[in-house]
């Protein structure tokens, strides 16, 4: 454990000010996500260094389709979440204690340059929580000219995140559904703070939106389109993947039909440049020029950068906004 950052003390309890939940945590609890505990006056970050899971993954994998494709990066996930949603499709270390590593950041580091890998992925499970190692990693990667990846839920207060978008390079933030009643039964959490992050890390990092589309829940056409016309606001050539919804931990509805993802993917593309279907095999996720058509990046077998020249489409000059 080391000292968390972010809390203050309110008589014999501390307030924890990382994420929007900011709850006040007696002697001896952990808040809610179960990652930051109140220890002899202090708030501890109990879970710092403890990795439950680590792998090499296909960049796309986060998903991120426009930040260096083709690439793989070494991505870690500790334990816990500051969200409750129930149909998680990592529960088993979102809301189970698993046996855990404890690798510090100097050693992760090292392991990423070892396995030539563009950077570090925090993943699988919540990064908010893990905010300390995090940072401290991030802060050691940037001295080695790696990447730095969060995938998250996006809750979190808005200091936090402005200390940590320096380091960071890019998102991919899950916008749960685009509806608060959604957020509060459904996660335990509220959508306005996650627009917040959104709008705060577009334009200082690479940024992509997941939503898992559950049917009867957030797969209505008109909750999409205000969803697509929001982050147009903030950039037309944010990618937006819309991914299938298969029965996973509390949740047993029936998957979504696949129709329903295809007939989404059309509603958001009136306003953003690109949108792409996870989950489902055999779905065209290829990136095309939002201007003439001109395939961008193939992901077949293999993941081709083929229509790209100086950031610009090779057909018509359209700038098509890929880091490489």
């Amino acid at each position: 454990m080391r000292e968390a950052l972010f809390y203050t003390r309110e008589g014999y309890k501390i307030k924890c000010n990382l994420c929007p939940h900011e709850c006040v945590i007696s002697e001896g609890k952990a808040g809610l996500c179960g990652q930051r505990k109140h220890v002899n006056g202090k708030l501890m970050a109990d879970g710092y260094a403890r990795i439950s899971s680590i792998a090499m993954d296909p960049i796309e994998k986060k998903p991120l389709y426009h930040f260096y494709p083709g690439s793989f990066i070494l991505s870690v996930g500790g334990l816990w979440c500051n969200l409750r949603c129930s149909f998680c499709q990592n529960w088993h270390i979102a809301h189970r204690e698993q046996s855990t590593t404890v690798v510090d950041p100097e050693k992760l580091v090292e392991m990423a340059i070892e396995h030539d890998s563009i950077g570090i992925a925090f993943t699988y499970n919540e990064p908010v929580i893990w905010y300390e190692y995090v940072l401290d990693t991030a802060q050691l990667c940037k001295q080695k000219d790696l990447k730095v990846v969060l995938v998250t839920n996006g809750f979190i207060q808005v200091e936090p995140l402005k200390d940590l978008l320096p380091y960071v390079d890019a998102f991919n933030i899950d916008v749960k559904a685009f509806n608060e009643q959604f957020y509060r039964k459904i996660c335990g959490g509220n959508l306005s703070a996650v627009k917040r992050v959104v709008e705060q890390a577009a334009g200082k990092a690479h940024v992509e939106i997941t939503t898992l589309i559950i049917g009867g829940l957030n797969d209505d056409k008109e909750e999409i389109r205000e969803l697509a016309r929001w982050l147009s606001g903030i950039d037309r050539n944010i990618p937006l993947h819309l991914s299938r919804y298969y029965p996973n931990y509390r949740m047993q509805l029936p998957p979504t039909p696949v129709t329903t993802l295809y007939e989404l993917r059309d509603v958001a593309r009136e306003y953003l440049n690109f949108g792409y279907i996870g989950n489902v095999i055999g779905a065209d996720n290829n990136t095309y020029c939002p201007e003439c058509g001109q395939k961008i990046v193939d992901r077949g077998y293999v993941i081709r950068v083929m229509g790209l020249k100086d950031k610009r489409c090779i057909n018509c000059g359209t700038a098509i906004p890929i880091a490489m």
